[in-house]
């Protein structure tokens, strides 16, 4: 759908936050020419490991950089991704603000999986609050039992640094966005809430929470 809505799509992607690629392998494999941007020079390293062929190819570029210190011609990029990036940075109107300029007109950018105006909420009830609250802490617990199960190891990850900004002090403030994209004058834009699948195996408590809670997560569509 976000493809389709690109005009005159010359296939150039910039994928922000690239991680492991998720994103980026789906862009690749769309046909796009794909620059990927990680702060982490580990994962930048996973990133040439498993698209090594794109990379012979000259298909993909693999940056290693703070999304701050990236200068590249203005409208360069027919689709932006981030996927899971905004939360983590300490001032994301800025760094957004500063990729929008990167993206031609008539170009897309996609931003996904960012806590909803709902996350940190209270809910409408206090039957709800408890609902979510069991939800959100029972994920992990179910996880881990999943991959105890199927006999894989997963190390313990240290999230102190990666989720620092990640709190309730420093909610995602939509009505910014939102009103940054209005600012840039953008042709659409689109805030999309969704429930997230956050367990490997089903959580019983799932139903419930979907019809009582409210979503919490977002992404943005907005269409220069």
């Amino acid at each position: 759908m976000i493809d389709k809505l690109v005009i005159n799509n010359s296939k150039n992607a910039l994928d922000i936050g690239a991680g492991s690629g998720n994103l980026t392998g789906k862009l690749l494999r769309m046909g796009y020419n794909v620059t990927a941007v990680d702060i982490s020079a580990e994962m930048c390293v996973i990133l040439r490991k498993k698209y090594d062929m794109y990379i012979k190819n000259e298909k993909l570029i693999i940056i290693n950089s703070p999304i701050e210190d990236l200068s590249f011609g203005a409208g360069k990029f027919d689709l932006i991704t981030c996927y899971s990036v905004l939360h983590h940075l300490p001032n994301y109107i800025d760094a957004l603000q500063s990729l929008l300029v990167f993206l031609k007109k008539g170009g897309v950018i996609y931003i996904d999986h960012e806590a909803s105006p709902f996350y940190w909420r209270t809910e409408p009830s206090s039957l709800a609050n408890l609902v979510k609250g069991i939800y959100l802490h029972s994920n992990p617990i179910l996880n881990s039992l999943y991959f105890q199960i199927i006999g894989l190891k997963v190390p313990n990850i240290d999230y102190s640094l990666s989720d620092y900004w990640h709190k309730k002090e420093h909610a995602l403030d939509h009505k910014k966005i939102a009103s940054l994209l209005k600012e840039e004058e953008y042709e659409y834009a689109k805030r999309n809430d969704y429930y997230q699948n956050s367990t490997w195996i089903p959580n019983p408590l799932s139903i419930i929470y979907r019809v009582l809670c409210r979503p919490e997560m977002s992404f943005w569509v907005a269409k220069k």
